[in-house]
């Protein structure tokens, strides 16, 4: 079996439960889904849905920059709303960070997500 590395980017926020923000086995990466934290004081930024899905977006591009690793690295995402159709307001956001070149993606609903967010998105990264 491959070897587990932990992952824990200096510029990410503080995890705010018992994981890592990503471990990596072999050539792939695998993040934890992150929630609109921001990283400077640890609160939840508040704001619509857009605000709070940029904000994850730049949480997850935290811990691909540390890995030296971009969005077109990214082989799958799950978005986890609490509700989808606000969740998909971000489309055109979406398509933007991927630039065409976009991963298999889920997108799975559910009743609360930590701290009150409104949104939670893990990726899969290739080396």
């Amino acid at each position: 079996m491959a070897n587990k590395t932990i992952i824990k980017p200096a510029k990410s926020p503080a995890a705010v439960g018992p994981y890592n923000h990503a471990v990596r086995v072999g050539d792939l990466m695998f993040c934890a889904g992150q929630i609109p934290i921001d990283p400077k004081d640890g609160n939840l930024v508040a704001g619509d849905i857009k605000v709070q899905t940029e904000r994850v977006l730049q949480n997850v591009k935290a811990i691909l920059d540390d890995q030296k690793l971009t969005f077109a690295n990214v082989v799958k995402s799950t978005g986890v709303p609490d509700e989808p159709c606000r969740f998909r307001r971000n489309e055109r956001d979406l398509r933007e960070i991927f630039h065409r070149r976009f991963p298999a993606r889920s997108t799975i609903q559910v009743a609360a997500l930590p701290k009150g967010a409104n949104v939670e998105i893990e990726v899969v990264a290739h080396f």
